[in-house]
C-alpha cells in the first residue's frame, strides 16, 4: 500500500493506494481528520481484504465547504451554505478525473463523518457519479433536510447511515433533531433505493467518539454491497 501526499487542483490530498485496486474511496480531510486517515484506511483493509484507493481531500473551512444551505440556528455566518457546490465540483471535475486516469474507471464510494457525511448524502442527490455513499454520523440536524431529501432522491445505488445512540440527547434543540432526521432519511432511502440497498446502524456513544471506526465501518459496508453485484 503506497502513501502519497500531493496537491490536486489547489487542495492537499492524502492518497493511500493498493496495487490493482477495485474501488476508489473518497472522503473529506478536515484538520481534525488528518490524524485518523491512515487508521481508517487500515481498518477498511483489515475488514474487507479488498484492494482500493483511498483519497482524502483538504477542507479549507469545515462549515463553509460542506454545509449545503444556510441554517442560522447552527451558524450565523451568511456565507455558510454558499460554497458546497464548489466542493462537489472540485471532487467531480478535479479529483476524480485524475484518480480515474491513474487507477482506471473504478466504482467510486464517497464518504464522510459529521458534516462530511452530510456532504456525501447531499452530493448523492446532485450527481450519479458515486456507486455508494458512506455517511457516518451525518449532520442531518440541518433545517429542512427531510423536505429536501424527499424532493431530491439519491442518485446512487447504495447508502450507509449511522448515528451514535446519544447524539440526539443533547441540550441544543437544533442539534437534537438529528435523530429524527436520520430515521426519516432511512425511511426515504428504503422507498427510493430499497431496504436491501440501504442500512441504518446505531453506534454506542455520542458524536465525538470512534470517528475512524465509524467511518471505516461505513466504507466496509459499501464495499461489501458492491462486491455482491
Amino acid at each position: 500500500m503506497s502513501h502519497v501526499i500531493t496537491n490536486i487542483g489547489g487542495r492537499e490530498c492524502f492518497i493511500i493506494a493498493d496495487a490493482s485496486p477495485k474501488y476508489i474511496l473518497i472522503q473529506t480531510l478536515g484538520n481534525h481528520e488528518r490524524g485518523i486517515f491512515e487508521s481508517t484506511a487500515q481498518l477498511i483493509a483489515e475488514d474487507t481484504g479488498v484492494h482500493f484507493v483511498m483519497a482524502a481531500f483538504q477542507i479549507f473551512d469545515w462549515d463553509l465547504d460542506l454545509t449545503p444551505w444556510h441554517d442560522p440556528a447552527i451558524n450565523r455566518d451568511p456565507k455558510v451554505g454558499t460554497m458546497t457546490g464548489e466542493t462537489l465540483k472540485y471532487v467531480t471535475e478535479s479529483l476524480l478525473p485524475l484518480l480515474s486516469e491513474r487507477f482506471g474507471d473504478l466504482p467510486i464510494i464517497l464518504g464522510g463523518y459529521s458534516l462530511g457525511g452530510l456532504f456525501a448524502l447531499w452530493s448523492a442527490t446532485q450527481t450519479d457519479r458515486f456507486a455508494a455513499i458512506a455517511a457516518a454520523s451525518p449532520s442531518l440536524w440541518i433545517r429542512d433536510w427531510l423536505d429536501f431529501a424527499g424532493e431530491h432522491p439519491v442518485l446512487t445505488k447504495k447508502v450507509y447511515l449511522s448515528l451514535g445512540d446519544q447524539e440526539e440527547h443533547v441540550k441544543n434543540r437544533s442539534i437534537a433533531r438529528v435523530g429524527e432526521s436520520v430515521r426519516g432519511e432511512y425511511e426515504l432511502l428504503k422507498s427510493q433505493i430499497g431496504t436491501e440497498n440501504s442500512t441504518l446502524v446505531w453506534n454506542p456513544g455520542g458524536h465525538f467518539q470512534d470517528g475512524d471506526k465509524r467511518l471505516a465501518a461505513a466504507f466496509v459496508w459499501c464495499i461489501g454491497q458492491l462486491e455482491k453485484q
